[in-house]
């Protein structure tokens, strides 16, 4: 078994996941990413605490083959990491089936497989974590322009709760982290020109935040992390 903690996330090419998998890095956590395209690493990781994984959120198969094949070269997981999502602007009446499925399947069911492919060995860890990242959109719905996107995203925070409950007695802890507009590409589209990217939460202030959830005792644990950028009502 390998002695340094292993992370699995998924979203570590750009933008909040891959300031999580530098942050994680910095604290000793082997990482191992879960990418569309694996040749596609983010700059400034340490290739001797990294792996890298073929990984596609729409592909059902694909969390249960990447925790497998991490359990083989490493022996454990303590910490999953669910960072990839999908933004739409589509109305939530107009939307066609085949948009909803692919936004519920990348922003809700592919997390509900990774926890599901990693539970065992998370149990095993005794302080297994899940950080799902939601949004303020999964606690509101701030504009008719994001309905949509906003039921997938109360659905993820509500798929954190229902971990955190489902983990509890095996020391699993689930957080769901929900960041206002983050300066990432996601983040700028979302905007629409509203908002300069140094006046949103930068990734690397998400990124400490996730690692100080996952760092904290069985004893503490943080069910949401509300992050914001300007004032939004109680957030």
């Amino acid at each position: 078994m390998t002695d340094r903690p292993v992370m699995m996330l998924t979203g570590g090419s750009r933008g909040i996941g891959a300031e999580i998998a530098r942050a994680a890095q910095a604290l000793g956590w082997h990482v191992s990413l879960g990418l569309r395209d694996p040749a596609r690493v983010p700059e400034g990781l340490d290739p001797a605490l990294l792996d890298t994984f073929a990984y596609d959120a729409t592909d059902r198969e694909a969390e249960a083959a990447w925790a497998e094949a991490v359990m083989a070269r490493h022996g454990r997981i303590d910490a999953i990491v669910a960072s990839a999502g999908l933004f739409t602007s589509s109305s939530i009446v107009e939307a066609p089936e085949a948009e909803v499925d692919t936004l519920l399947e990348v922003n809700l069911r592919a997390p509900r497989r990774l926890a599901m492919a990693s539970w065992d060995a998370l149990k095993a860890a005794g302080r297994g974590r899940v950080i799902l990242l939601g949004s303020l959109s999964g606690k509101r719905v701030a504009s008719a322009g994001s309905g949509l996107y906003s039921v997938s995203k109360f659905a993820a925070v509500g798929l954190a709760h229902a971990l955190r409950y489902e983990g509890w007695d095996h020391g699993i802890r689930a957080t769901a982290v929900c960041p206002g507009l983050v300066a990432t590409d996601m983040g700028e589209t979302a905007a629409a020109g509203s908002r300069a990217a140094e006046q949103m939460t930068q990734p690397e202030e998400v990124a400490h935040l996730v690692m100080e959830a996952i760092g904290l005792s069985n004893t503490a644990s943080v069910p949401e992390i509300h992050i914001n950028c300007r004032t939004d009502g109680i957030f």
